[in-house]
């Protein structure tokens, strides 16, 4: 077995759960679930091909309440009901040893009211996105917010019951975590929005909630993580300042890791074009080792990973690349890398366990970034000081 990489090396979380190496696939929407948010037999198959190498497999996002659903084809997890499919879903991401952590959400203003079926999304206050046909939400009242944090740690019940080795709360792409966060979305004048630090304490009492859920539930060490996006090109919007100090407060909370989620691992500022440092650098000085940091973005060589962890970063994360090549650790391990496939065939879909559904998602959405074999490739490094058309992965 290959030892040239430190990214095979394992982790021990402070919690005592060990990592058998620090490479992560980072979740990925695939829109294959049920209507209703039942897992199917398709992304069992999925979940279970591409599991097995890596350390982490986070999943696809899970919805917390039934109006947090942001898109077609998406998990839930905002009902017992899901608990046979969440347990059989979480058996097949743990093949080999890697740890299986359900990623969470609650999708607020990043929907629609065909999605919630005649339902007005909701968020923080009434403003929409910037994005073509964006609804205007509603905006939630405090018994509404006091119940998705609520539901965040009935979440994470589920997910300790259906044997995941952890959860992630979404606070990053814009979803509902971030929006209380976001001087965009978040106009508020109460308890939930205003300067920085009250824009924080939505995110704040989910922590505390999920902390709860796992204080109560859980009997083994369980892992609790926290995505983030570092910037928004929204003005008013969330800028470095914002989240270094976001960041200071987070890395003290009960979370076991941070999630940086960006196109591009090495991206400068979006709205600093002048500062030439790359954020995750920046994020990592802030948090002082108090917390383990995962960095994603375009990483697809065995060289592009070490760089990562080379800079002092804890885990790697490969998206896009682990939908190519499902076996792309043990490849690594067994010094096989000339076999690993950096494009995608059609042909290969069924192989690799990618639905239609799925398949139209990221084409649609991320198109030549796939690196299609028989279709115009782009160039990575194009975004290292813009957002990608596949954030986090």
């Amino acid at each position: 077995m290959s030892t040239k990489y430190k990214f095979l090396k394992p982790y021990t979380f402070k919690n005592g759960v060990k990592v058998k190496n620090r490479v992560v696939i980072p979740p990925m929407t695939e829109a294959s679930s049920f209507e209703e948010g039942s897992v199917t037999r398709d992304e069992l198959r999925y979940f279970s091909i591409h599991s097995g190498g890596v350390g982490l497999f986070i999943s696809p996002v899970a919805n917390v309440s039934e109006d947090g659903k942001g898109f077609e084809g998406e998990l839930s997890v905002d009902d017992d009901r899901f608990l046979p499919g969440l347990t059989k879903m979480a058996l097949a991401m743990k093949q080999n040893g890697t740890k299986a952590i359900l990623q969470i959400f609650d999708a607020g203003r990043m929907s629609n009211s065909k999605i919630l079926r005649g339902t007005q999304p909701v968020s923080a206050s009434a403003v929409a996105a910037l994005r073509p046909n964006a609804e205007t939400p509603r905006e939630l009242t405090n018994d509404e917010i006091e119940q998705i944090i609520t539901d965040f740690g009935e979440a994470t019940r589920r997910a300790i019951q259906a044997g995941f080795d952890g959860v992630e709360l979404h606070g990053a792409n814009t979803y509902l975590l971030q929006q209380f966060f976001s001087p965009h979305s978040n106009r508020r004048t109460d308890k939930w929005g205003g300067n920085v630090d009250k824009r924080m304490t939505f995110a704040l009492e989910v922590i505390k909630s999920v902390h709860a859920a796992v204080e109560k539930y859980a009997d083994r060490p369980f892992i609790v993580g926290y995505r983030i996006s570092p910037e928004e090109i929204e003005n008013p919007g969330i800028r470095m300042a914002d989240t270094l100090h976001f960041i200071d407060v987070l890395a003290d909370q009960p979370i076991d890791y941070l999630h940086v989620s960006m196109g591009y691992a090495w991206r400068t500022s979006l709205n600093d074009k002048a500062d030439k440092g790359p954020l995750i650098l920046k994020i990592k000085k802030q948090v002082r080792d108090r917390l383990p940091l995962i960095s994603v973005g375009s990483v697809e060589k065995p060289e592009d990973a070490e760089k990562v962890i080379d800079a002092g970063i804890d885990f790697v994360a490969l998206g896009r690349e682990s939908l190519r090549e499902p076996k792309w650790v043990q490849k690594v391990e067994t010094n096989d890398e000339d076999s690993i496939r950096y494009t995608i065939s059609t042909r290969d879909l069924d192989e690799l366990g990618i639905t239609p559904s799925m398949w139209n998602f990221v084409t649609v959405r991320l198109k030549s970034a796939m690196h299609i074999s028989n279709q115009p490739d782009y160039d990575k490094d194009q975004f290292d000081n813009k957002l990608a058309p596949h954030e986090g992965a």
